[in-house]
């Protein structure tokens, strides 16, 4: 490595370093700021705290690297331009290209570490983050003691203390006490004129001292509670004095219980890429599944509607019918073989067929043609017909003449049958039954329908998952493209104008974001044109820069805005002297 590359390098990791750690903490903080009403006066711990804080600073990893890598990289070519380190740089006959190399392939090693953050600990950072969070939530707020008001955090039991000393916070006034833990009523009370409070055993219990009071205790008295005779005499009220008593209350209801991670695992930002590959064909599955049984179960559907119309399975649903009984059918030999070496048995019936079978209907079964039937009438007919013509008539000559009659009558009859079928006024429970066939059929249909939209809805917010992890891990060398041109362009080093432009190109870069998960989301687009969009028209943005960069354009200069007006009204009066000239 050379000495320029190392001078180079030098000058762009320390602000990298600074950078990332500032945009970290500050999108941190931005982010804790909507959960700051569900973590104060929870009672938590610096250790709870820390994690949740150190959890969703790794969360915050794949927004704050491109934004650190923009801003450093401004900041690291503003300065050498500033300090006409490029000047002399390209004077020594080094290209700008020649000059970012050693930071591009620092930012290439940075993109790699920042796809495998993405990958494996975000998502992990995550998981641990939320469930925590969710426990935070769950937890019971602490031990607040209000003057006038019952406080009833600690469960069966009511307190109210009317008034607290701002410089003793331990010392109370008029305390009463309701138990009611026997669940039996308020018939347990505690008045005392004064007392104090304090936790003991590690906070684990809440301790009063009181002090002149009295007890009072409404119920049955221990004769009638042993004889069973409650109902004899009215129940009795005990009361008792003290001039001090200590009453202890278990706290165990306030300490933070964590809720098992499994129940948390199944969201998109706790999945990695080959997780979310497995999500992708498990719905995908679903999907084909749902499509198979309308195809399965469509003859069960409709009693007569094209019942002749034979309906062959699409190609993919053939595919997936064969993929899936051919998983079944090893599934069950797989059983089998397991079976048999259990028993002891050495051999093993062939399976043909799977564990549980699902009628398969490739094609609509037709039903019976009317020729067919017409034919099997006029048989019949003509059986009886010959029967009857014996008496006198040439049996010879009916048999002859009989085929064309019967087939003339059996026709006629059954039109005659048909013709006053239609035209029988419908019954009205005929009509409800078929209404409400139909309108079974209808919210099968539908039932369907809305399942396949819910997976595809699935699909797709996983597939925008699985893009974002590449795609927010590319975004870095997008934001480096833009940064360092920009910044050789400028030459302005410090936080001032560079800080301004990253916001301004981190604006874009989000909204851009934002906009193409949205269109994703709403199947206007694919998921990966919706992802991706962001990072490649930042990419086409810092190629335009790179080459304006490698000209030495005056893009951030008043003079070279008043060299093109200035061109431009010349052009405006040499275009209105030839118009004039044309016109004379």
């Amino acid at each position: 490595m050379k000495k320029i590359d190392k001078l180079i390098l030098k000058s762009f990791i320390g602000p990298f370093i600074l950078t990332f750690l500032v945009v970290v903490f500050i999108l941190l903080m931005q982010h804790m700021l909507k959960y700051f009403d569900d973590i104060i006066g929870k009672g938590l711990g610096w250790d709870v705290v820390g994690q949740l804080l150190f959890y969703f600073a790794i969360f915050m990893t794949p927004v704050a690297m491109p934004l650190a890598m923009l801003l450093s990289s401004l900041i690291t070519f503003g300065n050498l331009g500033e300090h006409f380190e490029l000047t002399a740089i390209k004077s020594a006959g080094i290209s700008l290209l020649r000059a970012l190399q050693p930071i591009f392939f620092f930012v290439l090693m940075l993109t790699g570490l920042a796809f495998y953050v993405n990958n494996y600990l975000v998502p992990k950072a995550a998981l641990e983050a939320y469930s925590l969070l969710y426990d935070i939530k769950q937890k019971k707020p602490a031990l607040d003691l209000r003057e006038g008001t019952f406080y009833n955090g600690i469960p069966d039991i009511s307190i109210k203390v009317n008034k607290k000393f701002p410089e003793d916070e331990d010392a109370l006034k008029e305390i009463i006490v309701y138990d009611h833990r026997k669940n039996d009523g308020n018939k347990e009370v505690t008045v005392a004129d004064s007392g104090r409070m304090s936790t003991i055993l590690n906070e684990r219990y809440l301790k009063f001292e009181l002090f002149n009071g009295y007890n009072y205790t409404e119920g049955a008295s221990d004769e009638r509670e042993l004889t069973g005779n409650r109902n004899a005499s009215p129940e009795s009220l005990t009361r008792s004095k003290f001039s001090k008593t200590e009453v202890v209350f278990d706290l165990s209801s306030y300490d933070l219980k964590r809720t098992d991670k499994k129940w948390f695992e199944s969201n998109r930002i706790m999945r990695n890429m080959g997780e979310l590959d497995h999500d992708i064909d498990s719905i995908n599955t679903e999907i084909d599944q749902q499509h198979l049984n309308y195809y399965t179960y469509r003859p069960t559907y409709f009693n007569y509607f094209r019942k002749r119309e034979s309906l062959p399975l699409p190609p993919h649903l053939e595919s997936f019918r064969k993929k899936r009984d051919s998983l079944n059918v090893l599934k069950y030999q797989h059983e089998e073989k397991a079976q048999a070496h259990a028993d002891g048995r050495s051999e093993i019936p062939a399976a043909t067929t799977p564990v549980n079978p699902v009628p398969q209907a490739t094609v609509v079964q037709k039903a019976p043609e009317l020729p067919k039937a017409l034919s099997n009438v006029r048989r019949l007919l003509a059986l009886q017909y010959s029967m009857k013509s014996q008496d006198g008539i040439a049996t010879k000559k009916i048999q002859r003449d009989s085929t064309s009659l019967v087939r003339y009558k059996a026709d006629s009859i059954i039109l005659a049958k048909l013709d006053s079928f239609f035209s029988l006024k419908p019954q009205l429970a005929s009509v409800q039954a078929a209404t409400n066939m139909a309108r079974q059929v209808k919210s099968q249909v539908e039932n369907i329908n809305v399942s396949v939209d819910t997976y595809d809805t699935e699909l797709t917010v996983f597939e925008i998952q699985w893009h974002k992890i590449l795609a927010s891990s590319m975004a870095c060398i997008a934001m480096f493209l833009i940064g360092a041109p920009l910044g050789a362009i400028i030459k302005r080093g410090g936080l001032g104008v560079p800080f301004l432009v990253s916001i301004l190109f981190f604006i874009v870069y989000y909204l851009l974001s934002m906009q193409g998960e949205k269109l994703a989301k709403q199947n206007a687009v694919s998921p990966w044109i919706g992802v991706w969009a962001a990072d490649l028209i930042l990419l086409f943005i810092g190629t335009i820069f790179l080459r304006q960069a490698r000209v030495d354009a005056r893009l951030f200069d008043a003079d070279f805005y008043r060299v093109v007006l200035d061109r431009a009204k010349q052009w405006i009066k040499a275009r209105r002297r030839m118009q004039t000239r044309t016109a004379s």
